[in-house]
């Protein structure tokens, strides 16, 4: 017919050439980023089935399920006092934004007793984890896509951790991950509404605080920035409201409870400790003064830009000496990526392909990969697990402090040199 729609030839040879490209290429498509989506969308479509045989093959292991079904039902009839409310496992530990969510998988899961529904739902949420984590994998192009098989399909324990366990964590990191993916896109204040909420899930996503305050900064200044704390804050009050008007010193002091001790049977990273040495005080506060203190020296010596004062973060951008750049994937990724598994497992290729020692083989980050998959699979720990889960981690931090601090003439040229290449 005269009237009817004809073919583009311009899409049609578009695709013919892609597909040519990717023939003539065949055997560096695991090797080149610019096939992050090819391989990320085939292991992504593979996990779908890894995950249904992983429900159906391998048993469920019961070990706080339960206790958060306890914990909600309590809720639920009615009891909004955190110091009455608790499982078999102890007493209810995490934010108001956990209590929401998982009283809507009680319901879901017909009161928590349709325990293979719940592994289908949190599935859902290891898959919906993966897209997010390969779309920012995606924006970076910096992994090269072989290494996408050990961020999924290789790791027992992250689908353990999701659909054998149905732990709080992957919700919490399925939140901070939307959140990522926000950020990168300049949502900030949306970004920041997700972090919030991820945050309300589990305390743990507060890791991950320093990191946003100093993009926040970077991007915004001060001033502009505290209308977003404002807002998490507000959040974090709307949420818990229930439980703060009747007990505000009791839902603080449970859901955000800064000195929970842990038991050493469970470590994995201090099994060469003696027990009374894991379980010190001054044991604890020696952690958060190393951890303190690394976060400055970054913030100091690598985070910032060079040549530029810590100071000039806290004024508008526009009222900077230096040019004002805006804030890439990498920059994004770099300061928001911190040290249980999962909280920082799918950052794990981004670190160490990031690391400014260029001579870090290929084969020896897969190994490094591989011996920390191994100390987190040990249980229990041995002192030879725990040690060697700690040298990963100091090379891995090694490796990101002699990571240059790029001028702003090198990200200016570096963001010329991504325009053209889109």
């Amino acid at each position: 017919m005269a009237g009817g729609r004809k073919r583009s030839p311009a899409g049609s040879s578009r695709l013919s050439a892609s597909l040519s490209a990717i023939w003539t290429d065949k055997h560096m498509v695991l090797f080149k980023a610019e096939y992050t989506f090819l391989v990320a969308a085939v292991l992504w479509v593979l996990e779908i089935g890894i995950n249904a045989w992983v429900i159906q093959k391998v048993a469920y292991t019961e070990i706080d399920w339960k206790a958060y079904m306890d914990e909600v039902e309590g809720v639920i009839n009615g009891t909004y006092d955190y110091t009455q409310l608790k499982g078999d496992t102890g007493p209810l530990v995490y934010p108001a934004g956990f209590v929401y969510i998982f009283t809507a998988l009680y319901y879901i899961t017909d009161h928590g007793l349709n325990i293979r529904l719940g592994q289908y739902v949190f599935a859902g949420f290891y898959l919906i984890t993966l897209l997010l984590v390969f779309r920012i994998y995606h924006r970076t192009k910096k992994v090269p896509p072989y290494v996408f098989f050990f961020v999924c399909c290789a790791s027992y324990r992250i689908h353990s951790i999701f659909v054998l366990r149905l732990f709080n964590d992957p919700v919490a990191m399925m939140l901070l991950f939307g959140a990522v993916n926000l950020f990168l896109d300049a949502h900030w204040t949306l970004g920041c509404a997700l972090y919030s909420l991820a945050v309300s899930v589990k305390m743990n996503v507060m890791l991950f605080a320093p990191g946003l305050l100093f993009l926040l900064l970077s991007e915004f200044g001060l001033i502009k920035t505290l209308p977003k704390l404002i807002l998490c804050a507000v959040i974090q009050l709307f949420l818990g409201l229930p439980f703060l008007l009747e007990n505000p010193v009791g839902y603080v002091s449970r859901a955000f409870d800064l000195g929970r001790q842990f038991l050493f049977k469970w470590t994995v990273n201090w099994r060469f400790l003696p027990e009374e040495i894991f379980l010190s005080r001054y044991f604890h506060l020696a952690l958060l003064f190393a951890h303190l203190a690394t976060l400055i020296f970054f913030a100091l010596k690598r985070w910032k830009r060079s040549g530029s004062s810590i100071w000039a973060l806290l004024k508008d951008p526009s009222e900077r000496k230096e040019t004002a750049q805006k804030l890439t994937a990498d920059h994004i990724l770099s300061r928001f990526s911190h040290f249980f598994y999962v909280w920082y497992y799918h950052t794990l290729p981004y670190l160490l392909w990031s690391g400014g020692v260029k001579k870090l083989a290929h084969l020896l980050r897969v190994l490094i990969l591989g011996l920390i998959e191994l100390a987190w699979n040990t249980y229990p720990s041995t002192t030879y697990s725990s040690v060697s889960l700690h040298v990963c981690h100091l090379i891995m931090l090694l490796c990101l402090w002699l990571n240059p601090t790029p001028t702003p003439q090198a990200l200016q040229t570096e963001s010329q040199n991504k325009a053209k290449r889109h």
